[in-house]
């Protein structure tokens, strides 16, 4: 079984408005409605590639209600946790003025709520896998991520976490077996040895240097990393010491419409191949493919686009 879990969903409007202007009526030339919140981006494309998951999340009011209907409708199984207090987020994303967005704060989650949650885990057996993914409500503590992983340390679990700063440092004692930065990630999780410098891989010599600190995280305890570097593509260090690095697979002619949960993608893809083949390298390339997939669509890659991406990489 793999479990995903989003602590703060979100409907995300997207809009297109032609010459937005501040102060003034504008009107949408577009508009799309999507369920949005990491953990549901990953079970969403596993779907898409024709893997179950199970969906935990925290919803409330008629956001939520809506959030979860449209979850079940791409085939999910969502395992709800309603919030009585607050309204889950409707994030507005105006697509025509430079990604502006605007994102909802999300309801209060009390401590009961995410005791329910963590019953919720209990069900979990040795194999299965569990996806921490996202930022955390202020209302939660923000050692959530490592209380989840204390919590569950006596099941034989796959950890996948894509996470920012302490909630990520916080689960590698507990070896994680996948974590997902993206170089801006990665660069503030060492920000201080880099002065504020944002590690790229358009050269050889900064791709050698994201994998030095590539290195430095296994050493803290995880296990394997796969890290996005947007245009760059992706790198991935495995547990064995096996390492990939790709370009992003382009479709020429074509422009990037929206990189909105491509890393999710990435996620998703990766883990799906891991289950296809259980070859890392493999899953690598299908992570990519399903990353760069979803950026030439103003949704979450299908499985069809996912795999036309796939077959026209080199390998």
């Amino acid at each position: 079984m793999i479990v995903t879990i989003t602590f703060n969903p979100s409907l995300d409007y997207f809009v297109t408005v032609d010459n937005f202007q501040i102060g003034v009526t504008n009107r949408t030339t577009s508009e799309l409605l999507l369920p949005g919140g990491k953990g549901i981006n990953v079970s969403t494309v596993l779907s898409h590639l024709g893997i179950a998951s199970r969906a935990i999340c925290f919803t409330a009011g008629f956001v939520g209600d809506e959030i979860i209907r449209l979850v079940r409708q791409e085939g999910i199984e969502v395992d709800a946790i309603p919030v009585e207090k607050g309204c889950s987020r409707l994030n507005l994303k105006l697509r025509s003025a430079d990604g502006t967005e605007i994102n909802g704060m999300g309801p209060e989650i009390s401590a009961e709520k995410v005791e329910q949650m963590m019953r919720k885990l209990e069900s979990l057996s040795d194999g299965d896998t569990l996806i921490l993914a996202g930022t955390v409500p202020g209302s939660m503590s923000q050692t959530i991520y490592r209380d989840i992983l204390e919590r569950v340390k006596e099941k034989k679990l796959q950890i996948v976490v894509d996470a920012t700063k302490e909630l990520l440092l916080d689960t590698l004692p507990y070896h994680p077996w996948l974590i997902k930065p993206n170089h801006h990630e990665l660069s503030e999780l060492f920000a201080d040895e880099l002065k504020g410098r944002t590690l790229s891989g358009s050269t050889e010599e900064g791709l050698e240097e994201i994998r030095g600190y590539m290195q430095r995280l296994q050493e803290k305890g995880a296990r394997n990393i796969l890290c996005s570097l947007g245009k760059d593509g992706a790198s991935l260090l495995s547990e064995n010491g096996e390492y990939f690095h790709a370009a992003a697979p382009e479709i020429p002619g074509k422009p990037v419409i929206s990189t909105v949960g491509c890393g999710d993608s990435m996620v998703a893809g990766f883990l799906a191949g891991i289950l296809e083949k259980n070859d890392r390298e493999y899953a690598f390339r299908l992570g990519l493919a399903a990353g760069s997939a979803g950026a030439y669509s103003d949704r979450l890659a299908t499985g069809d686009e996912v795999r036309g991406m796939m077959d026209s990489m080199s390998f």
